[in-house]
């Protein structure tokens, strides 16, 4: 599949590089700072660089003794496996075993060859398009093909010739290097592995982090100098016209509960990517606002200054006071109708990982063992960090997921001394890839495409094939508290350590941040993407709650590469492209003077969120 990219910034669409790119004024100045930190790291710590031994580990936490597992097939409880003997071209005797690793979801299989010599010879991760249609079975009578069964008709794929050497179907999809190799007629796809793209920032810091020790002090160092602070935004505001008045619509989110003196404050967004149907020179806080050319998406804009009174000297032990940093920082926000869209969830080529994090104590871990689920990696399967052609094709929106793995994990308060460090989990397409664990806030998308938010518990444990996806990032920011009928900040908000707000160790919380909640309006649920300019977890449980949020989760945080989102529409067989940010932009790519934007037409090293219109296949 070949798309034409194009993006639009302010009043006219770009195509070209220099065309589209947005700097802060800062940026300069950080790239000499980074560039000078480098410089010393290398300097300080070139004798040694061998990262560190993130497997070594003294001391058991009590869980009960599991069967080992040694790869992530041995982790799906529900796989069906099929195996077939083969003859082979050198007169011996093979074997074919088609996995599939959660037949209740049905979207990925693991294709293995062995022989009696070789335990396995090759291992192949296929992907189906088509879950709800299609399925894959071994054929006895006929074991050198793979039959397809869709619709109760049988298609079969060409012979495999699984050993017949280099031009063997599956060992050309294997060459062809694309991130979906398309096989069986496109009827499936092999994912192959591949590099995923990451910012030259992400470069330096996993460098430091993986291969300097006392890196991480330095990126903590960095972040605290350069970086605090870098992206507020502190809007422009002026009084609304008499008589002017923002739409509201039936099917729109619940507005913002916001103070007397902001009613009919404009606010006017320098960073704003996204255009709105309302041609307005400003958005009147807490409103929300249809976005154009994306019917059941929203855009509204707050500071957290605004938020009605009554909000923010409730729950008082539950939330910080706000510094006037924070209460004057801009907050924009992406409301999608659930009953116009489903979402989806991939990791990235890189990250999360399945490993220790490193703060994960040394008494906590399991000695000999490369993670907290027995596992280093996630192989035989391929993380390509984008989505596949077809679910391409009814993307609407993308966004970055939660904390990569090092940060993925508690080093104190009691969660620190639970379930290993109770690093967050995440599933994908079924496949838990890493082990979801009680206490954490978690997005669940079932199987039915329905979107829940919760604190994950041990009776959650059994819902395995209920899951599509799935993805844990901390605790609460907020919650809903059934007696008073309204949402609550989390019990760990106003607490760094215990609540693994990152940071610094002085309580330095704020920072450019991302997140998502849960509204309900009516008998419509939303799903909100939250970026704050700079805030510290108060301000965001401030905002959702002035929203009426029922649940509220971090994403990431720190820089844009980290807080990106993008929506999408066509016009004109092109693909257009906005950000939410205008600076987003520089996130994307250009390719003989194709617009390709992140996650969507090239390979990332970061986890992500996508949401898909709702269609029937």
């Amino acid at each position: 599949m070949i798309y034409n990219y194009h993006q639009k910034t302010g009043s006219s669409w770009k195509s070209t590089w220099p065309g589209h790119i947005y700097q802060f004024s800062t940026q300069r100045l950080r790239w000499i700072a980074w560039g000078g930190v480098v410089v010393v790291a290398l300097l300080l710590f070139v004798a040694d660089f061998s990262p560190a031994d993130t497997a070594g580990a003294s001391g058991q936490d009590g869980v009960r003794t599991k069967k080992k597992v040694e790869t992530i097939i041995d982790l799906q409880r529900l796989r069906d496996e099929h195996s077939v003997d083969i003859e082979l071209t050198d007169n011996g005797h093979g074997k074919v075993t088609l996995i599939n690793l959660n037949p209740k979801v049905n979207r990925w299989y693991v294709l293995r060859l062995s022989r009696p010599e070789v335990k396995i010879v090759a291992e192949f991760h296929l992907e189906n398009p088509y879950p709800k249609q299609q399925r894959l079975i071994l054929d006895e009578t006929a074991p050198d093909a793979l039959v397809l069964t869709r619709n109760q008709e049988v298609v079969q794929c060409p012979p495999w010739n699984f050993f017949g050497g280099k031009d063997s179907v599956i060992q050309v999809a294997k060459k062809s290097r694309q991130v979906f190799s398309p096989v069986c007629n496109g009827n499936l796809y092999l994912r192959n592995p591949t590099r995923g793209h990451r910012t030259a920032i992400e470069s330096v810091t996993e460098f430091l982090r993986d291969r300097m020790p006392g890196g991480e002090a330095v990126v903590g160092f960095v972040k605290k100098a350069l970086l605090k602070d870098a992206h507020r935004e502190n809007a422009r505001t002026e009084e609304a016209a008499d008589g002017w008045a923002a739409d509201r619509m039936p099917g729109f989110p619940v507005e913002a509960a916001v103070d007397s003196a902001y009613v009919d404050k404009l606010i006017v967004p320098a960073g704003l990517g996204i255009e709105i149907e309302n041609k307005s020179p400003g958005l009147l806080a807490g409103r929300w606002y249809a976005v154009k050319n994306n019917p059941g998406i929203f855009i509204s804009l707050i500071q957290p200054k605004a938020v009605s009174t009554d909000i923010l000297k409730s729950y008082p032990k539950l939330a910080r006071k706000l510094d006037r940093v924070e209460s004057g920082a801009l907050v924009y926000l992406v409301a999608y109708d659930l009953e116009h869209f489903e979402l989806g969830f991939a990791v990235g080529t890189d990250h999360p990982r399945v490993g220790w994090s490193s703060r994960a104590t040394a008494k906590i871990r399991v000695p000999g063992t490369p993670g907290p689920d027995g596992i280093g990696t996630i192989s035989p399967l391929v993380a390509n960090g984008m989505i596949n052609p077809i679910t391409a094709a009814r993307t609407v929106s993308t966004f970055t997921g939660g904390f990569k793995r090092s940060h993925g994990a508690f080093k104190y308060g009691k969660l620190a001394h639970r379930n290993k460090g109770s690093h967050y989990g995440f599933v994908q397409n079924g496949v838990v890839l890493s082990t979801l664990q009680p206490e954490l806030a978690t997005l669940v998308v079932g199987r039915g495409g329905e979107v829940e938010m919760k604190t994950w518990s041990k009776e959650d444990e059994g819902r395995a094939g209920q899951i599509l996806h799935a993805r844990q990032n901390g605790v609460p920011i907020v919650e809903w508290d059934a007696a008073s009928r309204q949402s609550k900040p989390g019990s760990l908000v106003p607490r760094w350590g215990p609540g693994n707000w990152s940071g610094s160790v002085n309580s330095k919380l704020r920072t450019l941040r991302a997140a998502m909640a849960l509204q309900q309006a009516g008998n419509k649920r939303f799903l909100i993407y939250g970026y704050f300019s700079t805030a510290t977890p108060s301000a965001m449980a401030r905002v959702f709650q002035a929203y009426g949020c029922l649940y509220a989760m971090h994403l990431d945080m720190n820089a844009l590469e980290h807080t990106y989102l993008a929506l999408y529409h066509k016009e004109n067989q092109h693909l257009q492209v906005q950000h939410l940010i205008k600076g987003m932009s520089v996130l994307d790519k250009t390719k003989k003077q194709r617009y390709i934007p992140r996650f969507l037409g090239y390979a990332d090293n970061r986890d992500f969120f996508y949401v898909m219109r709702r269609t029937s296949l």
